[in-house]
């Protein structure tokens, strides 16, 4: 296997070709002595034990639903895989998308399979396959697929994707715009003074949407470390927006700060930095996590669903 990091998307028609086309891959791997992950939706991952048979207990395995659930989990979660194989050659098979994804939830697994060429463009030799099933989604889905993946695999034949963007952009702050609530919005601004009514706030909100515990408490964690990185970073004030959207509460941080770091709370902080946090505990806690930088500054829209 060539050096570096390899990112293909497995196209395929239905449940038969995923099969073929997964376990070719993960069987030449096997031969090799290579280790493997596969994070994949329950259906999937049923469907490949199964045709692995014994060579089932040479294989890690994950449900993506849950391991993948906030998208911006699962490039910690294939790091963590990469560097417990002591430098050797791997293998993973990673399912980012599925059927039931929210429109905001498919913009952020978009961005997170464009961020996995910047996370792993260091690798020494780290091969991922990404499903997707051409009978299921449509060609905006697909359309995308090909801006992420340099490499596209279909009918057992590999190919160059011409329309994958350049490294540069896929490293470049996302800068693009958040859908404006359709809910009735609450505001308020806040500095250094007012951080207790910032916690007040979302703890009072997340209780009126019947959001429980210990939910509400991670809320009003994420929100509070994003407020505090507003005051230290972002012009030493903020403004908070709360809102319900289909089934969730969601709060949103805007100030005159901006995100510059495109893996921003994708790394796991290691104690050696007093940053970096905010964002890492916003994303272990909350369902979905959605950064922009914008020429006005910098926006973080958190998503807790009522459960």
């Amino acid at each position: 296997m060539p050096g570096g990091f390899d990112h293909g998307a497995l196209l395929h028609a239905g449940e038969d070709e995923f099969v073929t086309g997964a376990l070719g891959f993960l069987r030449e791997g096997l031969e090799r002595g290579e280790p493997a992950l596969v994070a994949l939706t329950p259906r999937k991952l049923a469907l490949l034990r199964e045709a692995l048979g014994a060579d089932a207990g040479a294989v890690a395995f994950a449900d993506m639903t849950e391991l993948g659930a906030n998208p911006a989990r699962i490039i910690p979660a294939w790091r963590e895989f990469v560097d417990g194989t002591g430098g050797r050659p791997a293998r993973g098979i990673g399912e980012p998308v599925w059927p039931g994804r929210s429109p905001a939830e498919l913009v952020e697994c978009h961005r997170h399979e464009a961020l996995l060429n910047v996370a792993f463009a260091g690798a020494a030799a780290f091969r991922l396959l990404c499903p997707y099933d051409t009978t299921v989604f449509g060609p905006d889905v697909i359309e995308q697929v090909h801006r992420s993946h340099p490499v596209l695999v279909e009918d057992g034949v590999e190919r160059e994707s011409p329309a994958c963007a350049p490294a540069h952009e896929h490293a470049a702050p996302f800068a693009g715009t958040l859908p404006d609530p359709e809910a009735p919005v609450q505001t308020l601004s806040f500095d250094l003074s007012n951080l207790p009514a910032v916690r007040r706030t979302v703890l009072a909100h997340g209780a009126e949407a019947g959001l429980r515990a210990p939910r509400d408490e991670d809320l009003v964690l994420a929100v509070n470390e994003l407020a505090t990185n507003s005051v230290r970073h972002g012009g030493g004030r903020g403004t908070l927006r709360l809102w319900r959207e289909r089934g969730s509460v969601v709060c949103e941080v805007r100030d005159r700060g901006g995100i510059r770091d495109p893996l921003a709370g994708r790394h796991r902080p290691d104690g050696s930095s007093t940053g970096g946090y905010g964002l890492w505990l916003a994303n272990q806690v909350c369902d979905l996590v959605q950064v922009r930088t914008t020429p006005q500054g910098g926006v973080v829209r958190v998503h807790m669903r009522i459960r």
